[in-house]
């Protein structure tokens, strides 16, 4: 759709130009056979189609599922059987016809892959709905037999079931669908695993063990469909369920006799983030992922020295809220999680240490030894403050420092590359602090004022001096390429 916008409105672009002289018309018959000016209309039209023929769709599955469930209790368990896995088959068996790209045909007219571009879509949305018909049938299946199990294990099974098929077909988004139903399973389960002390089942140790599992099992899914969504949705996974498995915030508020694996929740994932590099891997060439696992650990940072930043959770009540159960759970069930992203975290930095003998890496050394600094002052500060003596205001004065240096080297940053993204980061990270440190503290409502005002007299005025600066290195550097 974007690349039909393109050549909507190059055509209209390249009729200007034919109309004020500046091409001539054999030109612009090029442009018009390049970019199929001639079969936009029919692109507009099979889209209209198409959707037609989803709404179609939609209500044709409406009925048919009405007409099931008018006729469900009436019709006998053998019948059930036959049409759910008759409907499951045949869907993704359609769907799978019709997205599979013929290795002996070729496409050469416009037509022909318009064609097959319809059909590939509309196997695509099939394979889709089988994924739904697999958790549909996976319910009916359970309550039919009568079997019994958690509403949390249906969806680890939904999810590893679409797991399975997104690795056959190399699908990002069944991957995605998949990562999703596990953590919807992950977050149901998690709440029963704290709230109910049973038998340790396969499914709870799904649940405890999703910080590896969110790795192990989608990261080399993303390497196969090469899909920066897929692995960053994976890392973010993984990163969550170990925050609610070690309960970090927990425990560093309520001085917890675990200390390390408070520092393990904090430090581990930027350490890991920052210090992946694609090449560890065997038979991988590029550097596809490290970008966005380095942005991920930046965002980690933010979140974290923000929250560490502010006073009540440095605070230790004289109260413990944990259960003798949950404590024991925290005591033995994680370190084995922690055992193995500490081991491989160690791995990383060993390969990340041998690149640095390399002159031309300077800057990134420079800005990896921050990084570094900032992993090893967090860990200090949060162990030192549950395992030796409570640091109460030097914890606060450090972290609020960190954020501080954070903000700074993101606009820092944001200049030096021309990145709004990193200018604007590390701006909403320091206005942040400063008006939550003014809220925070009993200060005055006519100096509160003055902060709101001159926030956001800066903010103004920062966002259009970058702006300018941005033309005039544009300029700057279009000079540059004009005399070469």
């Amino acid at each position: 759709m974007i690349f039909d916008n393109f050549r909507r409105k190059l055509r209209q672009e390249a009729q200007l130009w034919r109309e004020e002289g500046l091409i001539d018309a054999t030109l612009y018959q090029q442009l018009a056979e390049r970019y199929q000016f001639n079969h936009l209309e029919t692109v507009a039209r099979d889209r209209f189609v198409f959707i037609l023929i989803g709404l179609g769709s939609i209500l044709l599955g409406l009925g048919v599922i009405t007409f099931v469930a008018a006729n469900w209790q009436a019709w006998s368990k053998e019948v059930k059987l036959t049409l759910l896995l008759s409907l499951f088959l045949v869907t993704n068996i359609a769907g799978f016809s019709l997205w599979r790209q013929p290795v002996t045909v070729k496409y050469n007219t416009y037509n022909q892959k318009a064609a097959r571009r319809r059909k590939n879509l509309l196997g695509h949305g099939l394979l889709i709905f089988g994924a739904l018909l697999l958790g549909a049938n996976l319910g009916l299946l359970s309550q039919m037999f009568h079997l019994s199990g958690e509403s949390y294990e249906l969806f680890l099974v939904w999810g590893l079931g679409v797991l399975t098929m997104a690795y056959s077909l190399r699908l990002t988004s069944l991957g995605i669908m998949s990562i999703i139903l596990v953590i919807i399973g992950y977050f149901w389960g998690l709440g029963e695993y704290y709230s109910t002390v049973g038998e340790m089942t396969w499914a709870r140790l799904v649940v405890q063990h999703m910080p590896l599992l969110a790795g192990v099992l989608f990261v080399p899914l993303a390497y196969l469909c090469k899909s920066r969504w897929l692995f960053g949705i994976s890392a973010i996974a993984s990163v969550i369920s170990l925050q609610f498995n070690l309960q970090p915030l927990t425990s560093l508020a309520h001085n917890s006799t675990v200390p390390w694996l408070t520092t393990a929740a904090f430090v581990l994932p930027p350490a890991l983030l920052w210090s992946y590099d694609d090449l560890i891997f065997p038979k991988v060439t590029d550097r596809l992922f490290q970008p966005l696992a380095r942005n991920l650990a930046l965002v980690h940072f933010s979140v974290l020295f923000y929250i560490l930043s502010f006073r009540w959770l440095w605070e230790t009540p004289s109260y413990n809220p944990s259960t003798p159960e949950n404590i024991a759970r925290l005591n033995w069930l994680p370190w084995i999680d922690v055992a193995i992203l500490t081991s491989l975290a160690l791995l990383q930095w060993l390969y990340l240490w041998r690149h640095f003998s390399n002159r031309r890496q300077r800057k990134l050394d420079l800005t990896t030894i921050v990084i570094g600094g900032f992993i090893i002052v967090t860990a200090a500060v949060t162990f030192v403050h549950q395992a030796i003596s409570p640091l109460g205001v030097i914890a606060i004065f450090l972290c609020n420092v960190l954020l501080a240096m954070l903000a700074c080297g993101l606009i820092r940053e944001g200049l030096e590359l021309g990145e709004r993204r990193a200018f604007w980061g590390g701006m909403v990270l320091l206005t942040l602090q400063i008006i939550s440190r003014m809220l925070e503290y009993n200060t005055a409502l006519l100096f509160k004022s003055f902060v709101f005002v001159l926030c956001g007299v800066a903010v103004i005025l920062a966002g259009l001096w970058f702006e300018r600066y941005l033309s005039a290195l544009g300029n700057r550097e279009w000079e540059l390429g004009t005399r070469e």
